[in-house]
């Protein structure tokens, strides 16, 4: 192999998308200017009646894709023309790889990591992969993934072997012990931290759950913060590195792989082990931070002239080749800097959005063959390893306060991200018109689900007695009418008074009768109440007979709602939570505000004492008045 390399070649080098000395330089000058440390900011704690999520990142969160390559040991048996090694190592930092168009000259890549063939497991975990662990526990992501074409060594490279552990195991091993040894130095019972698992594969454009099998076809979400996430995929609490391989051995032997010309024992889809940690504080302002771990082993791009795939192996090497080809595109579209990134067109690039451009501290391991038979898929490996190392994530710290009164659920209990976001949304929204409009145009309370019901029931039914008695109202003074009518007539034919007099009688004594039973059976009046209706009549004797009157009138009985007001206060003072939600127009957020403020300051003198944690003259106002119609129909 000859260590010349021509100027003249160097631009076509360029030409065919690989990257040069001068394409390496201009990286390394962007590179300074770009800080290459993120660091959290600290900040001082929100008040402790209000729960915010924030990310926070620190003033220098810029930070590139680590990209290193790994060269896998010469296979003399794999070379039936004897010709050695394409490709060899000049340091630590670059390598050379003969040029296709003239073998008497070479191309230069310069990455942040070479590892030769002499290179263990151990030198490549503690140099490349190793320091980003400490950011998971601070509550930032990570991101290490195996790049290359098939046979190339990256399922070695991650799983490795019993005596040889790859990167998955070590990374498990350090974070169990940065666990134990964050616990001992935060001091015992204050913080504690929990630890999941989930394992799926990417086969065919389907996402398939590897811990538990029913779950296939799985969908890709992204919530309302950006952040990408997979419903209903299975989240394992492991408390161990014993129990880590429990839950995973199993699982690793479902992935799919087969038996190709190039691999005995190719992976036939891409795999992602999730790794969650989360900081739990159990003391206010009960702090939490969550940090992500991705593993991923994708499968090698294949030539199908090679590998002889036929069949279903033809299908599964189209979909591999296909997400690759999407993945090339968005970092071409990132290095661009495009305003759309095409992350959507595949599974793959879906779930590397946070890797890609995203918020992860990220280090991509691209392994490659020295032999000639895989040149041109060695070459494309070192070209697009080179455009990745020009991508520039953004990470942060996602930090959860919760509020005075919230209890802290034990650890694997309290998941954000098993949520559907859009769905809650949604929830929201429809509650939200529920109270503005209601029913039938009626504002309905801040009640639970079977109360508001009940209440909708009984308010049906008044209403429905009410217009059977104003209809039946309405036929009785049609009937008065008709015989008062009919007695003006007989008089004028010198009827007797007595027999006039008889005929009125009768339906004024209906007339007496159909107001008591009205308000007799009306729903809305019971013992109790501190809204009262009352019957007003009026009585006019006339010469030529009697007229009465009937009308109802509103009054408040001051006893009943002075009462009504203790009672209120008294649940105020000395209700649990789950008694101050019974309240109307009281949520969760006003019933912790409420405890809080309790617990500080003392005891409430009287219910106008809810305006001091925050609450509005106006909204103090509809909460009398919903409470006072709560009173009534109880």
């Amino acid at each position: 192999m000859v260590e010349r390399e021509s100027k003249g070649e160097s631009e076509r080098a360029q030409d065919s998308e690989s990257d040069s000395d001068s394409t390496s330089q201009g990286a390394r000058k962007r590179a300074r200017e770009t800080a290459m440390q993120s660091t959290t900011s600290s900040l001082p704690p929100p008040p402790a009646d209000v729960q915010s999520s924030r990310k926070v990142a620190g003033p220098h969160h810029r930070r590139q894709v680590q990209v290193v390559v790994r060269l896998r040991p010469y296979q003399a048996t794999e070379d039936d023309q004897q010709q050695g090694p394409c490709v060899r190592g000049l340091d630590t930092r670059s390598l050379e790889i003969v040029n296709w168009r003239s073998r008497t000259e070479t191309m230069q890549y310069n990455f942040d990591a070479f590892y030769g063939d002499d290179a263990s497991q151990q030198e490549i975990y503690v140099n490349s992969v190793k320091p980003i662990l400490s950011h998971i526990l601070n509550g930032q992501n990570a991101s290490v993934f195996a790049y290359g074409p098939t046979g190339a060594g990256k399922t070695h490279t991650m799983l490795g072997s019993a005596k040889q552990p790859g990167v998955v195991p070590r990374s498990l091993l350090d974070i169990f012990r940065m666990v134990r040894e964050q616990s001992d130095q935060l001091g015992g019972p204050s913080w504690s931290f929990a630890v999941t698992m989930s394992y799926l594969e990417i086969y065919q454009e389907k996402v398939l759950d590897l811990l538990e099998t029913t779950h296939q076809d799985l969908p890709i979400r992204e919530d309302q913060d950006k952040n990408i996430f997979i419903p209903n995929l299975t989240q394992q609490p492991i408390t161990s590195f014993v129990e880590f391989e429990q839950f995973f051995l199993p699982a690793t032997q479902r992935r799919t792989t087969a038996s190709t010309k190039l691999n005995c024992r190719s992976s036939r889809s891409h795999s992602v082990l999730l790794i969650k940690v989360m900081k739990l504080q159990r003391e206010a302002p009960f702090r939490q931070l969550t940090g992500k771990l991705y593993l991923i082993d994708l499968a090698g791009s294949e030539d199908n002239r090679k590998t002889g795939n036929e069949g279903v192996r033809l299908k599964e090497s189209g979909a591999i080749n296909t997400s690759l080809f999407v993945l090339s595109k968005v970092v071409d579209a990132l290095n661009q800097g495009l305003c759309r990134i095409p992350y959507r067109d595949s599974k793959l690039t879906r779930l590397l959005q946070d890797s890609l451009g995203g918020t992860a501290h990220s280090v991509m391991i691209t392994n490659i063959a020295p032999e000639y038979k895989h040149y041109f898929n060695t070459l494309t490996a070192l070209n697009f390893a080179a455009k990745s190392k020009l991508v520039v994530n953004r990470p942060f710290t996602q930090e959860t306060i919760q509020p005075i009164g919230n209890p802290l659920l034990k650890p694997g209990e309290y998941d954000p991200d098993a949520f559907d976001s859009d769905m809650l949304e949604r929830i929201s929204n429809l509650e939200n018109m529920l109270r503005k409009h209601g029913k039938s145009g009626l504002p309905l309370l801040g009640t639970p689900k079977e109360e508001r019901i009940q209440l909708l029931k009984k308010l049906e039914e008044s209403r429905l007695q009410i217009e059977k008695l104003e209809q039946r109202q309405k036929q009785l003074e049609k009937a008065i009418s008709l015989q008062e009518t009919a007695a003006e007539q007989g008089m004028n034919n010198n009827r007797s008074g007595v027999l006039r007099r008889a005929s009125v009688a009768k339906p004024r004594k209906q007339a007496v009768v159909t107001p008591l039973q009205r308000l007799d059976n009306s729903e809305l009046l019971k013992p109790g109440n501190v809204l009262v209706l009352k019957r007003k009549e009026k009585y006019e004797m006339k010469d030529c007979g009697s007229n009465m009157e009937n009308e109802l009138e509103l009054t408040v009985d001051l006893e009943l709602t002075q009462k009504h007001k203790d009672y209120i206060l008294n649940i105020l003072n000395n209700g649990s939570l789950k008694q101050l939600k019974t309240l109307q127009r009281v949520g969760d957020k006003t019933a912790k505000l409420i405890m809080g403020w309790r617990e500080h300051n003392g005891p409430y003198s009287q219910i106008e004492d809810l305006e001091k944690i925050g609450m509005s003259s106006r909204t103090l106002s509809t909460f009398m008045k919903a409470n006072v119609v709560s009173c009534m129909v109880k």
